[in-house]
């Protein structure tokens, strides 16, 4: 298959597949709140119906438009670079530096959009994703690193190939704790939906979209947790070692669909941590995150 061809494949995969998963968790959380919730399949339907609807803006501002097309063209982006149960058909072109940045770059799109509201809500919330930006991403950071340390290469596949290869080592087993215990922020899942906090900010950077952009945001939402998802089963539990790249997708959906699982009971059994209890927990993650490295650069 071709870049161009397996590029396509990995966002086609991603646009069908991150609003059923989304459907399933949402489930997932009315049946542990006694509800019978919406379908699984209530994604699909917001999307199509925001699509339809009229685009409503506060100005014609150029960062307000183009916001949500940034962020959900940097997310699938990442879909490329990121393996699936096979290896990323964007691998050769980038490494977790080229991954880490284009994350990045989703987010400062995000917060352009809402400071180019003028809504001061849309305000707070960008100061918010800010915040959270620069607290969680040395934790993705650190422990990627981890991996890439174990495998003396950059590139995401080499990772995923030396952990499938070699089984897990404490460093990694560390780094993976971390990676997954900063996996709700990174998600803006409770307790850490700080960013949107729609009780105290009116759903923050979002609350001036509507219609067709507002579902792009939707989808950014969606891609963003299958994204990270991914990343984490295929770095950190790349296991079993089978021939297929369809029985390793396969698997890989199964994993995913466990780990989304996961994430969602802890979001519907927290309570929202406040700001500094916040900084407070990804301080002590960072420190796991720095001692998964410590313990790689020592051999472990």
């Amino acid at each position: 298959m071709t870049v161009v061809g397996g590029v396509l494949v990995n966002v086609i995969l991603v646009l069908l597949l991150a609003p059923l998963f989304e459907g399933v968790m949402r489930k997932l959380k009315a049946v542990v709140h006694s509800r019978k919730g919406p379908p699984i399949t209530q994604p699909y339907i917001d999307i199509f119906k925001l699509l339809g609807k009229e685009d409503l803006r506060p100005n014609d501002g150029l960062l307000f438009r183009i916001a949500p097309v940034v962020a959900l063209g940097a997310f699938l982006t990442v879909a490329a670079l990121t393996p699936m149960g096979f290896g990323p058909p964007l691998g050769v072109a980038g490494d977790m530096i080229v991954w880490v940045y284009i994350v990045s770059l989703a987010a400062v799109a995000i917060m352009l959009g809402a400071f180019a509201s003028g809504n001061p809500f849309s305000y707070e919330g960008a100061s918010r994703e800010m915040m959270m930006l620069l607290t969680v991403e040395p934790i993705v950071i650190a422990s990627l690193l981890t991996a890439a340390f174990k495998a003396k290469s950059l590139v995401i596949s080499d990772m995923v190939g030396w952990n499938l290869i070699n089984g897990p080592t404490v460093s990694l087993i560390f780094a993976g704790i971390a990676f997954f215990l900063a996996l709700q922020a990174n998600l803006g899942r409770l307790p850490f939906d700080i960013v949107e906090a729609e009780q105290e900010i009116v759903e923050g950077p979002f609350m001036e979209y509507s219609g067709p952009r507002l579902a792009l945001y939707k989808l950014v939402f969606y891609v963003r947790q299958l994204v990270f998802s991914f990343l984490f089963v295929s770095v950190f539990v790349p296991w079993p070692v089978v021939g297929s790249n369809i029985i390793a997708f396969l698997i890989g959906l199964v994993k995913v669909l466990i780990l989304l699982i996961l994430v969602a009971v802890i979001d519907v059994v927290n309570p929202r941590l406040r700001i500094d209890q916040s900084m407070n927990y990804m301080a002590r993650v960072l420190f796991v995150a720095f001692a998964a490295l410590a313990f790689a650069v020592i051999g472990v």
